[in-house]
């Protein structure tokens, strides 16, 4: 699993889970779920015109257009002085926000495939932030629908705008109404408690730097809207109206072998909070993921003093040093035990029993006090040819952040229950030898971020994750994946196989 950046989108519907079941204007036939979140400021509806007009592409697939709900003065409408940035040509702060918008807009649109206009209400109004961690925004459809014309499967939700697309008409509740709903911080970065430094970058070229790449964040939200989501209660497993969505018939308890339309909402329920639990059953991104993952990190622990130790540990990657790869880096797994209770933190440089006991082998220590990076330099420094590092809690893999390219080691994070299964086989070691062996590479039969059948995996952490569980790919894969539940340093703006696995999920349900 690999480290993530930063911030959470608020994956699906930040503020709520409540649906209004009413009839969607249509017909009495057409029921709808209304899920935009309230965005707190007098909403104008005004569609993105100005220059921003001239972006779009007359060979896009879809027309996509952004529904401006910020009042005069705010979000979008900002009139802050700023200078052109990466490609956006706007001179205020609310033009260079909607550029970005309508350019990930356009994005999408030359990539999907509908006859209807696909409208999106957008706003930059405040969000949940503190000096070290935000939400960036978030994103759901506005409706969803079932039994609509040309439903390819009866007595099941859609997204509003799939369903649209699939019907060849605009199916909304009201006319003219978006498809999908949006809000972003408008906070971030440009207060001292929220993210300070760490603002949005406006550009399009992806030369973020420190700052968080809006395009990547808007590409991710969108998506949500278009239908990458959940409407299943994944906490208690109950459908809504007792009608499965189309994302029920890919989602698959790997455990059981069933689909959540097969399953009862306690399966359901347990499936969304069971680690690696779940795996996405579409044709279509299960074709693309040998073109897309990479294989998965591994330690191999063996020796002739391993014992019950011996054998393959999931471990987490770290976004720091060399990846892990084949050949793998291999030496005697020394500790590294500068605490009174015999944990080994590597926070300061290491005496000289410690440095002693590493060089030349693989340095164990201890996850806390201080950051990843700080233990990889001084475990390196000591002489270590690679480092794994021991959760403190109980919990899931987990990767490592920070950036740091003087660090030359590869590194691994594995869980704090393999930590002390691997340190009772080192009690018995010498100041420079403990017979047991750590390899740090890849397993070439088993692709990150996959179930044994070559299934992508979806994200769902043993303790649940409202907005994010369910809704997200794994943070396992490897390249890192758009639709993560984090923003990682290295996306692209790629949707599409060989570098992302977006869109071949969009195709399974239905674009």
């Amino acid at each position: 699993m690999k480290p993530t950046d930063r911030s959470s989108d608020c994956a699906t519907d930040c503020a709520s889970d409540s649906a209004s079941n009413s009839a969607a204007g249509k017909s009495s036939g057409h029921p709808r779920l209304q899920q935009a979140a309230a965005v707190g400021v007098a909403t104008v509806a005004l569609v993105l015109a100005m220059a921003l007009g001239a972006m779009t592409s007359a060979h896009a697939a879809a027309n996509i257009v952004i529904l401006n709900q910020n009042a005069a003065g705010v979000g979008f409408n900002d009139p802050t002085p700023v200078a052109p940035v990466g490609g956006n040509p706007g001179t205020t702060l609310g033009q260079q926000r909607l550029y970005a918008f309508q350019y990930a807009a356009d994005s999408w649109g030359a990539t999907l495939d509908s006859s209807v206009t696909i409208r999106i209400g957008a706003a930059f109004v405040p969000l949940s932030c503190s000096a070290n961690s935000a939400v960036l925004g978030s994103a759901t459809t506005a409706e969803i629908w079932s039994n609509f014309p040309n439903a390819p499967r009866a007595n099941t939700w859609y997204p509003g705008a799939l369903a649209s697309k699939l019907a060849g008409e605009d199916i909304v509740g009201t006319p003219g109404a978006p498809h999908m709903s949006a809000s972003f911080n408008s906070r971030l970065g440009l207060f001292p408690d929220c993210l300070p430094g760490s603002g949005f970058y406006l550009g399009l070229d992806r030369n973020a730097g420190a700052q968080i790449d809006l395009v990547t964040v808007l590409l991710h939200e969108f998506a949500h809207g278009l239908g990458f989501q959940s409407f299943t209660d994944e906490e208690t497993g109950e459908q809504i109206q007792n009608t499965p969505a189309i994302w029920d018939y890919y989602l698959l308890n790997n455990h059981t072998n069933r689909t959540w339309v097969e399953s009862t909402p306690a399966e359901r329920a347990q499936s969304a909070v069971t680690w690696r639990g779940l795996s996405w059953n579409g044709a279509r991104v299960t074709a693309a993921v040998p073109q897309v993952l990479a294989p998965m990190s591994n330690l191999a622990i063996s020796g002739g003093a391993a014992g019950q130790a011996a054998g393959n540990y999931e471990v987490g990657d770290a976004s720091f040093g060399p990846p892990l790869s084949n050949p793998p880096v291999s030496g005697q797994l020394m500790p590294v035990v500068d605490q009174a209770d015999g944990t080994g933190l590597a926070c300061d440089p290491l005496n000289a029993p410690n440095a002693l006991a590493v060089r030349g082998n693989v340095a164990l220590v201890d996850r806390g006090s201080c950051d990843f990076i700080t233990k990889a330099r001084n475990v390196q420094a000591a002489g270590a040819i690679g480092m794994v590092v021991a959760d403190n809690q109980p919990g899931d893999v987990t990767g490592m952040s920070g950036n740091d390219p003087a660090i030359a080691i590869p590194s691994a994070r594995i869980t704090q229950a393999s930590g002390v299964a691997i340190k009772a086989s080192l009690q018995r070691r010498s100041r420079t030898q403990s017979g047991v062996i750590a390899s740090l590479g890849v397993d070439p039969n088993r692709l990150a971020g996959t179930d044994p059948q070559g299934r992508i995996l979806l994200y769902t952490p043993s303790i649940y994750s409202p907005g994010s569980s369910v809704s997200h790919y794994t943070t396992d894969a490897k390249s890192n994946q758009l639709m993560e539940p984090f923003i990682n340093d290295d996306l692209t703006h790629a949707v599409k196989p060989p570098r992302d696995l977006t869109f071949p999920l969009l195709q399974d349900i239905g674009w």
